[in-house]
């Protein structure tokens, strides 16, 4: 039966790796869980038995670009499905829930955030649905990469949404991921069906190569043919920018491509690239999601990736034809000090989280928050801070009910002509219409979105996006930039000292598990044995070849890479001078963690609030690890604890 379903509706004539194994365990009335690499049909494993289970399959992706991909495919294939997304007009969002209501929807597409809004949770929650996916499963780990908090709140509602079972799709998880998992989801461990991790066409290289050095190598690695189909990883936009410019004075044609573009120039550089205009990229992790071009012949790693879960997800889209690709990683640890301080950097202080907390006491039975002001509050990151609402949500502490637009208003500093006239073509068209549709008083301007839509058809994300890039640029100030989430209090019996001290070790937890996994990155890098075997076991697949026989490692080269820079010694003087200024410009006294970010450069809200760039010590030793100036900032002086 599945076989003619899937000749059928798909035109597949026969299952690939671990598919019909998933795809009987769901049709079974079972929970799964598939592990395949990417770009190894993992989204047929929920599409297939959502056009033979009775009810709706509700599908949780977390991101737009793969939700309409994936949207387009069933459509083109005749199985009726749809998303409610942020790019929809009140009216589309409608005429879907209309659908699903009468169930003429099949499958239907969400962000995780969608469940956060009470409206929607109460359109949904009589809905009868059959099976609730996960894709990209491994963010609901606290310990996988890409943590992504409201995640964490799945279970729960799977629970309140009375979904019988559940299908968790990933291509990196490691053997603790998968287990964080399966506890969360309750899935027997027979379910969980992992297709290898090795692909004997991907050819692994590491190249020990000190900094100075690292533009000399990269241009040594293309010359001999520089018309393969390439990627080129970086960490920074700049970098991007930096070396496409540099292969370019090589002659070597190249392009840069990061999320810092706009929309149609990332879309014509994606598309020069899939057809073979363009064969080499040198871009951030922002390129990938969604590209399937099957013959990407190089990958390589101009800066460390972040962890081995990003190193293998980039790696995984060479060579998806089956043919060779190789994949070269340009090492050294003169860059780990500031990838080990981001991850400190994300760690809210105790008294922040003490401080937060008595907020939520003293609110009543309804607390409303900007999480920006909040984060500038409590100097909070924003990811942190929303994890710490999820942390409380989880607790029992706070409910999200929904979330709403203040008014949003600005101020110029350049005129509407002068802002509008920076840009060409349609985006000149589109600047011009958000001008048009704000309403001045004496010096403000407030949007009216309402108008935007009704007269240009023009979404209101987009002119926030807009809005906020020109007070970026510092061509206008804009007032209000974040939607009011709203929250229902249930307890007021907090032990604020007691759930501070839990709270902080749970990110302090965190910390060490992001630290551990650099350490993991650097061992597999400079390892004395098969580097592809290593790479597998991680991810635990024990089925790999012991030697691969065409990684660096098998072809008799260990990488040894050149160390972590010597620093000089921090001036004692120096360093209190500029604690000194700090502690100045902050109210009250900062704790030796904050000075610590301010002497590294760290981004923090509270470096924006006093504008910390001006102030004398700033980033002053950001080449610096963290842990180093934290105590000498300790020793420096009792009032800075």
């Amino acid at each position: 039966m599945l076989a003619q379903a899937l000749e059928q509706i798909f035109g597949f004539s026969s299952f690939r790796a671990g598919q019909e194994a998933v795809i009987s365990q769901v049709m079974q009335g079972e929970s799964a869980c598939a592990i395949f690499p990417t770009g190894a049909g993992k989204s047929l494993c929920y599409q297939l038995p959502a056009t033979q289970l009775p009810h709706l399959t509700l599908v949780i992706s977390p991101l737009l670009a793969l939700m309409h991909d994936q949207l387009a495919f069933m459509t083109r294939k005749g199985i009726p499905a749809a998303t409610i997304d942020s790019t929809q007009t009140p009216e589309q969002t409608k005429q879907v829930m209309d659908q699903v209501r009468r169930g003429d929807i099949k499958v239907l597409m969400i962000s995780v955030e969608r469940l956060n809004n009470e409206r929607f949770r109460q359109f949904i929650t009589p809905i009868p649905i059959s099976l609730l996916v996960v894709d990209e499963a491994h963010c609901i780990s606290e310990w996988g990469h890409n943590f992504r908090p409201d995640y964490l709140k799945l279970p729960a509602y799977r629970q309140q949404l009375n979904i019988p079972q559940v299908l968790l799709l990933t291509a990196t998880a490691t053997p603790a991921v998968v287990e964080d998992m399966q506890t969360k989801f309750a899935i027997p461990a027979n379910n969980i069906t992992l297709t290898g991790f090795y692909r004997p066409n991907l050819h692994l290289n590491v190249v020990a190569v000190e900094e100075t050095q690292k533009r000399q190598a990269l241009v040594e690695q293309l010359k001999p043919d520089p018309d393969l189909p390439t990627v080129i990883y970086v960490t920074q936009q700049q970098t991007a920018e930096n070396i496409a410019q540099w292969l370019q004075s090589q002659h070597i044609s190249a392009t840069a491509y990061h999320a810092g573009m706009s929309h149609d120039v990332r879309v014509s550089i994606q598309e020069a690239f899939m057809s073979g205009q363009s064969p080499c990229i040198v871009a951030t992790i922002a390129f990938g999601m969604g590209v399937d071009k099957a013959d990407i012949r190089r990958v390589i790693h101009f800066d460390l990736p972040k962890s081995i879960e990003n190193y293998s997800q980039e790696i995984g889209r060479a060579g998806r034809d089956g043919h060779k690709a190789t994949c070269t990683v340009l090492a050294n640890q003169s860059s780990l000090n500031v990838l080990e301080n981001f991850i400190y950097g994300d760690t809210p202080d105790k008294m922040a989280i003490q401080g937060l907390l008595e907020e939520v006491q003293q609110a009543g039975q309804q607390w409303e928050v900007m999480l920006h002001s909040l984060s500038r509050t409590y100097n909070i990151r924003l990811l942190p801070l929303k994890t710490l609402l999820v942390y409380l949500e989880m607790a029992g502490v706070i409910t999200s009910q929904y979330s709403y637009f203040a008014d949003v208003k600005f101020q110029c500093v350049e005129s509407p002509a002068a802002i509008t006239a920076k840009f060409h073509g349609e985006r000149r068209e589109f600047v011009a219409q958000l001008f048009a549709c704000a309403i001045k008083a004496k010096t403000w301007y407030k949007m009216d979105f309402q108008q935007l839509w009704q007269r240009f058809g023009a979404e209101r994300k987009r002119a926030l996006t807009a809005l906020e890039y020109f007070h970026e640029q510092g061509w206008l100030s804009l007032a209000t930039q974040q939607a009011t989430q709203v929250f229902g209090v249930n307890t007021h019996e907090i032990d604020i000292h007691d759930q501070a001290e839990t709270l902080y070790a749970l990110f302090a937890k965190k910390e060490q598990s992001e630290l551990a996994r650099i350490n993991q990155l650097l061992t597999l890098l400079s390892s004395s044995t098969c580097i592809s075997q290593r790479l597998a076991d991680y991810f635990g697949d024990h089925a790999a070849p012991t030697t691969c026989g065409h990684c660096s490692v098998c072809q008799g080269e260990i990488a040894h890479l050149p160390p972590r820079p010597e620093l000089p010694a921090i001036d004692a003087q120096a360093l209190s001078s500029w604690c000194q200024h700090f502690a100045a410009a902050c109210d009250g006294t900062p704790t030796s963690a904050a000075m610590t970010r301010f002497l590294l450069g760290l981004s923090s809200p509270l470096h924006t609030k006093i504008k910390a760039k001006a102030i004398p010590g700033f980033g002053a030793l950001a080449s610096y690890p963290f842990q180093t100036i934290k105590e000498q900032v300790i020793a420096d002086h009792d009032t800075y604890h």
